[in-house]
């Protein structure tokens, strides 16, 4: 501790030293960090950071930006080389930033506990550095978790977000109370931004956690509402002059289009994306996020044709990060899959597999599945080879995070273990990742795709009825259960409720009988409870969800479940509320508070 202490004073002593005229005022640093980021999101990546390069180390603004394109090149490219450049630029940005902080005494300490400081004494330099500390803060946090993976880094950076969290509800205590005078205006409304940026992501991201480990988080001082998560993040889009306001952009678009399809089977506010995103393309055409977005609306939407111009649009709008071109070929692959043209997706899942670092076990499984469905009489013998070399080289590449396996790969390595078992085959591999990526949704949109996913799953279960030793025998159930969990799912989607009942029961009815698919019968549960709650039989669909979350664990991917499962809960709570009130009102305004119900 006194080490860390020692550096810190040697670096306020050589920032003092800096000469006055080589220091960065805030107004200019301001200035400069929004251009950059206006060159940044036009894809002028070099330019932006020709911008902030001079003075690195000095202002605030202009280390943090530099951090922040350091920090997405790491989490783009997974390189050890870039994490450690972005882990180093983020110790720095939060050692300067600490230095430009409001230092206390002791004795100030103990007073603040009593009493909240007086705000109108900071300076804007040190406002400024109190929210420029919390975002390296969590930058650095986040980055711990790729760059050691043991349990102490885990900690470590579980620790820092706590810090974090405290720094931005202390930024929020100074935006509330402070005076802000008419000469601020400008950096008021930069502060405002990110503070309601840094509050909202915070709320959002902790509100869509499962319920025993937000009471965890609750426990140790961390709060999370989803309502205000949303507020806030709302209140930032509306300070359009705030440096924060096209990450606020970014960060809505993200929990609309993509949390919120992973996570849920609600829909995301689609109209407000369209709107964002015609306004963000007139100031970024050539934008590669934005290009994105554009795919993935359209593509939720069910027009999937669009969705893939966009995707390859984005693409092809820049070369100076290729790491981004996979997120687009993630996008692609499963486009195509929807669209069931198998043959093109593999083009795509090869990309990923050759090319990305993220999840090799991931990309090797999803390539060696999409092409079992092209059929295995369609597939030449240097085809079936590859998907036996592929299937071969899925656990090796599996990684440990905190001692643990990633959930998905860990599944990926259970199945292409089957595969060898089951006379080098599998049931539907592609599809039942389609179903895994909560896919299923995009297919609901457009008849046509659903009449044909629909063709191809009953083909396939019939046949597998009339020849189930064409797996073997060992695995059957397994089989007819994921056969009918996909069919069920698929007939709810297409509005036929007693057929899809009927399937989903079938899954739970062979529980005994599944020698290793556990994950099937609470899955099978919960799309009854989404069956249940369309029909409005709300006691029922709470019953199915209390089920599967209670009297089932230790399946796989069980954590994905349960996230669904908590945002079935407060959707149907908000519906099972919302139609008590009615009966109050028309009761003569008798009011039941509460709910039979509970989410925890």
């Amino acid at each position: 501790m006194a080490d860390y202490e020692d550096a810190e004073d040697e670096f306020e002593d050589a920032l003092e030293a800096i000469p006055a005229h080589c220091k960065m005022d805030l107004d200019t640093a301001l200035s400069d960090s929004k251009i950059a980021i206006h060159l940044f999101f036009n894809n002028k990546f070099d330019e932006a950071q020709h911008i902030l390069e001079p003075w690195v180390g000095t202002s605030m603004y202009h280390s943090i930006g530099k951090s922040i394109f350091l920090f997405l090149e790491a989490l783009l490219t997974f390189e050890q080389t870039s994490i450690q450049k972005a882990s180093v630029s983020l110790k720095s940005s939060i050692r300067l930033c600490n230095s430009y902080r409001r230092k206390t005494t002791l004795t100030q300490s103990i007073g603040n506990i009593m009493k909240k400081p007086n705000y109108d004494t900071y300076t804007p330099d040190e406002l400024h550095a109190e929210l420029c500390f919390a975002e390296s803060l969590l930058l650095k946090a986040l980055l711990t978790f790729i760059e050691d993976e043991t349990l102490v880094s885990f900690i470590r950076a579980g620790i820092k977000i706590r810090t974090c969290f405290n720094s931005y509800k202390e930024c929020n205590d100074i935006l509330n109370s402070r005076t802000w005078s008419e000469s601020e205006t400008s950096f008021k409304d930069h502060f405002e931004s990110g503070v309601r940026l840094g509050i909202g992501a915070f709320n959002l991201m902790i509100s869509l956690l499962p319920s025993k480990i937000i009471k965890l988080l609750e426990f140790i001082g961390f709060s999370g509402s989803k309502e205000r998560g949303i507020s806030e993040l709302e209140s930032c889009y509306q300070v359009t002059h705030g440096l924060r306001h096209v990450l606020c952009v970014l960060c809505m678009l993200t929990y609309n289009l993509v949390i919120v399809y992973v996570l849920s089977q609600e829909e995301g506010d689609l109209e407000f994306c369209e709107a964002v995103l015609r306004q963000q393309l007139t100031l970024y055409p050539n934008g590669a996020w934005f290009l994105y977005f554009k795919g993935r609306l359209e593509f939720m939407r069910g027009n999937v044709d669009d969705g893939i111009k966009w995707y390859i649009a984005s693409v092809d709008s820049q070369d100076t990060w290729p790491q981004f071109h996979h997120i687009c070929y993630w996008e692609l692959c499963w486009a195509n899959c929807v669209a069931l043209n198998w043959k093109r997706a593999e083009v795509f899942a090869t990309k990923l597999a050759e090319q990305s670092k993220w999840s090799r076990t991931t990309y090797n499984y999803q390539r060696a599945c999409i092409m079992i469905m092209r059929g295995y009489t369609c597939l030449s013998r240097d085809e079936l080879n590859t998907v036996n070399q592929l299937m071969t080289d899925v656990p090796k590449y599996k990684q440990r995070i905190a001692g643990k396996s990633l959930p998905m790969e860990k599944f990926a390595v259970k199945k292409s273990q089957r595969f060898f078992n089951q006379k080098n085959r599998l049931f539907l591999p592609g599809i039942e990742l389609l179903y895994l990526w909560n896919l299923f949704n995009v297919f609901g949109k457009r008849k046509s795709l659903c009449d044909s996913l629909y063709r191809i799953i009953d083909k396939n279960t019939n046949d597998l009825e009339k020849n189930p030793g064409q797996y073997g025998s060992e695995y059957e159930y397994d089989n007819k259960a994921l056969g009918y969990l996909l069919k069920g799912a698929c007939l709810r989607i297409m509005d036929s409720p007693f057929l899809a009942e009927e399937c989903l029961k079938s899954v739970v009815s062979m529980e005994k009988k599944i020698k290793e698919d556990r994950f099937l019968v609470p899955y099978a549960h919960v799309e009854l409870a989404f069956l249940y709650k369309a029909k409005g039989n709300l006691d029922k669909a709470a019953y199915y969800l209390e089920t599967a979350k209670k009297n089932y664990s230790g399946y796989s991917l069980e954590t994905r479940l349960h996230f669904q499962i908590h945002c079935a809960w407060t959707t149907l709570n908000d519906h099972i509320n919302s139609s008590k009130t009615k009966t109050a009102a028309e009761n003569n305004g008798r009011f039941e508070s509460g709910s039979k119900f509970d989410n925890n």
